[in-house]
């Protein structure tokens, strides 16, 4: 699944506009990375606000994250552009389940069952709603609706203690993020002023940054960029490029100055560029 994601994500980059988006949003949810599947779903709607595929991709990553609001609104409105749209009427039932209204959800899940007849899912939910279960029904349909467990390391390539690629490296416990073109933290970890963990959400925001960067410098006549740098009030920020599929991000203190904090973020890239050659 990785290599599929990584297969998605550039096929995304090549083409802003192409509905691979919907693919890419869906397994990023299923690996549980819904900051990742937030975005890239939020930005294939905006490009295509008719798409009722694309109100149904948002919505169950809203429910997921458990915006439950504004999952109804989005089902809703697939169901407006499309009358009939199955992944809209399974999860409307399930909201209705989770407020009480089994009225509604039955109604829903009968409405879906006559979309796909031969869903054996929504065959064992409408019997036991029917049936007077409402409680079994709602279980039965909330399967496909749980946010997955955490994987194990070993499944999901989860983010690498940050010794192991930045071994050696000043600064290498805190403030280096090395992500991939989806938004995959692959090592590193980057913490807000309060001591909270932001490097998923800030790896997600990330995502396909370096190809806007890439066509940014090619309009402007600039070449091929190597890295970008923003002072902050509290702090400085360096974004650079190990690989043509990895971004490295690193974050310093105002004590550090902008030559200093470039010199910094070459020598992380090059210990992420050496350690992404070892893993390919």
């Amino acid at each position: 699944m990785p290599d599929d994601i990584k297969a998605l994500s550039a096929q995304l980059a090549q083409d802003p506009a192409s509905l691979v988006f919907l693919r890419l949003g869906e397994l990023l949810r299923q690996r549980g990375q819904l900051d990742a599947a937030h975005r890239v779903a939020l930005t294939g709607l905006e490009r295509h606000p008719h798409l009722a595929d694309a109100h149904d991709l948002y919505a169950r990553v809203l429910a997921d994250k458990r915006d439950y609001e504004r999952a109804f609104d989005e089902w809703d409105m697939a169901l407006r552009i499309a009358p009939g749209h199955l992944g809209a009427l399974k999860g409307l039932a399930f909201l209705y389940f989770k407020v009480g209204d089994v009225a509604q959800a039955r109604a829903h899940l009968e409405a879906a069952l006559r979309a796909a007849p031969d869903d054996a899912s929504l065959v064992q939910a409408v019997t036991l709603v029917r049936g007077g279960q409402a409680a079994a029904a709602a279980s039965e349909l909330a399967k496909e609706r749980t946010p997955p467990p955490p994987l194990t390391p070993a499944a999901a390539h989860a983010p690498l203690e940050e010794s192991r690629v930045f071994a050696g490296l000043e600064g290498a416990q805190e403030g280096l993020l090395l992500l991939d073109a989806s938004g995959r933290v692959l090592g590193g970890a980057l913490r807000d002023p309060g001591g909270h963990d932001v490097s998923e959400p800030v790896a997600a925001y990330l995502a396909g940054v370096s190809q806007e960067a890439g066509r940014s410098a090619k309009l402007l006549g600039l070449g091929t960029w190597t890295g970008l740098s923003a002072e902050g009030r509290q702090g400085h920020v360096h974004l650079a490029q190990p690989t043509r599929d990895a971004l490295l991000l690193v974050v310093r203190d105002r004590s550090v100055p902008m030559g200093r904090l470039a010199i910094i973020a070459q020598r992380a890239a090059q210990a992420a560029h050496r350690w992404l050659e070892q893993q390919a």
